[in-house]
């Protein structure tokens, strides 16, 4: 069975992937979000070249030999477009086999705890914490994170003492049976993110993610060596040298790969792989409702070191407007803190016919 067109349904912020086999198999998958079109513009001038006409069944192929065809260009987009190649063909043989992609990978759709992860540094303490109780009561979630410093920071705070107020104001708003995690998006210096970590500890904070500049893994690794608070990082990082070494160094607790940023379901499971030979859970990076959540759901049914919990964001039209009207029917239905993997063969989601029709198309084809 070989590739015989890939087409592209971008925006700026999504773009849908389209596989079609000479059989008449096809699958869905999605390039990483955020320039979007970009990255489908690469799919289609550095991927589709080495894609097209190959057999199918042999993402492990693919994957490596389009970077090695494309070597003088080994950063982040080249990835984010090898991962709409690639999660297309894992639904294009999930519908062949009649299985969800979970199972393909050995697991079990079953349901998954989420925490409700908060994008906002645009709010005070006191906001956060009323929207996050409404949140609790509303959707049953037990699991939240919030984001302290600033993003890059340097250890300048959103504003002044931000972080020292927002950390112990959740705390006792949510009370102790609330797990909370914190997210500091590369914004301190290891001296700073200790001091910071001391307090966490101190709150009963349980996961501390991205401390220091996210590529600068000695500083990481120092933080992580000092505390006792789960450092946790990685959703950046789409080269796998890099991941070899941050997880032998050990410079995270909790290693978090974005399915989309690495470049695909395949890459991630090696990935994987690695922290679980390290005696590492994997808690995976998917901070908005595009598929990315969905893979990582079906990610999170498969493998043995699966995390405690999804990632799922709770923003919604005013922050992510873009999420909007993606699916026929959303697979992200929540109850009591929970979302469920779909069992249907594939993802188990279908695009939108108007989202795709208002989108901008491109194709590569063998015809």
């Amino acid at each position: 069975m070989k590739i015989k067109s890939i087409e592209t349904f971008s925006t700026e912020f999504v773009g849908f992937v389209r596989v079609t086999a000479d059989d008449g198999a096809q699958g869905w998958g999605q390039v990483s979000t955020y320039n979007a079109d970009i990255s489908s513009l690469v799919l289609h001038r550095q991927v589709a070249p080495w894609a097209l006409d190959q057999d199918a069944h042999d993402i492990d192929y693919l994957v490596d030999i389009i970077p090695e065809r494309e070597h003088k260009f080994p950063g982040s987009y080249l990835r984010r477009a090898i991962g709409g190649l690639d999660t297309a063909l894992w639904d294009l043989h999930g519908k062949l086999a009649g299985k969800s992609v979970c199972e393909l990978m050995g697991g079990t759709p079953r349901p998954l705890r989420v925490y409700a992860s908060s994008m906002k540094r645009d709010v005070t303490a006191a906001q956060e914490a009323d929207r996050l109780l409404r949140l609790r009561d509303d959707h049953g979630y037990d699991a939240f994170k919030f984001r302290v410093a600033a993003e890059c920071g340097r250890d300048i705070d959103e504003w002044p003492g931000r972080t020292e107020e927002i950390v112990p104001t959740l705390r006792k708003a949510m009370g102790d049976d609330i797990t909370l995690l914190v997210d500091a998006n590369s914004g301190f210096s290891p001296k700073r993110a200790i001091e910071v970590g001391r307090m966490l500890e101190a709150n009963g904070i349980s996961h501390y993610e991205e401390p220091c500049p996210y590529w600068e893994l000695e500083q990481t690794k120092e933080v992580t060596d000092a505390l006792d608070v789960d450092v946790t990082g990685g959703e950046q990082d789409c080269d796998l040298v890099t991941w070899r070494r941050m997880i032998a160094m050990r410079a995270v607790d909790i290693i978090q790969p974005d399915v989309c940023y690495l470049g695909g379901m395949t890459r991630t499971l090696r990935v994987a792989k690695m922290a679980e030979a390290a005696g590492l859970p994997c808690t995976p990076h998917c901070a908005n409702l595009s598929l990315v959540t969905l893979f990582t759901m079906h990610l999170l049914g498969a493998i043995p070191n699966a995390g405690k919990y999804l990632e799922f964001s709770i923003e919604g039209p005013d922050y992510y407007p873009w999420q909007e009207g993606l699916y026929k029917k959303s697979p992200y239905d929540i109850t009591d803190g929970k979302v469920t993997i779909p069992d249907a063969p594939g993802w188990g989601v279908e695009i939108s016919d108007a989202w795709l029709e208002a989108a901008d198309y491109q194709i590569s084809t063998l015809d």
